[in-house]
């Protein structure tokens, strides 16, 4: 099973959409192994965006994600990457296809409410960065075989 990272940013947890979000991606198919909410620190932040530092929007963005509490999670499924990142859409709400969750619930790129990780490979990073290993749950969803194809 691949996993992913995602974080509810603080516009999601601030605007009672934990519970939507969460529910969609359960509803997907997909299993949620780790969860934390937190505040962020700088330093997490600033390592978190590291990949953005020198951009002009990273100032901000580091200032936003440390704003208010945020959700981060890990999620397991097949193919985990890709399934999130459909169900939450395009990064920018007004670009992204009606029923996913930015489109749902978005406006604006600087307010598209959540992060998802968009490889494999960032995933594990990101995973590594937010979470220590004793604090991801591996367990049997018992109805995945009505999810999964294995025939």
């Amino acid at each position: 099973m691949e996993r992913t990272f995602v974080i509810i940013k603080p516009d999601g947890v601030q605007r009672g959409l934990v519970g939507e979000i969460t529910t969609r991606l359960e509803r997907r198919g997909l299993h949620l192994v780790g969860a934390k909410f937190m505040l962020v620190s700088p330093e997490l932040a600033e390592k978190h965006y590291g990949v953005h530092k020198g951009k002009g929007f990273y100032e901000g963005l580091v200032k936003y994600i440390v704003s208010s509490p945020v959700l981060a999670m890990v999620w397991e499924g097949d193919n985990a990457v890709v399934a999130v990142r459909q169900t939450m859409g395009a990064t920018n709400p007004l670009e992204a296809t009606p029923g996913t969750i930015r489109h749902d619930f978005g406006l604006s790129t600087g307010r598209n409410l959540t992060h998802a990780s968009d490889s494999v490979e960032n995933a594990e990073k990101e995973i590594a960065l937010w979470f220590k290993p004793e604090e991801i749950v591996a367990w049997n969803h018992d109805g995945d075989s009505w999810i999964f194809a294995k025939n």
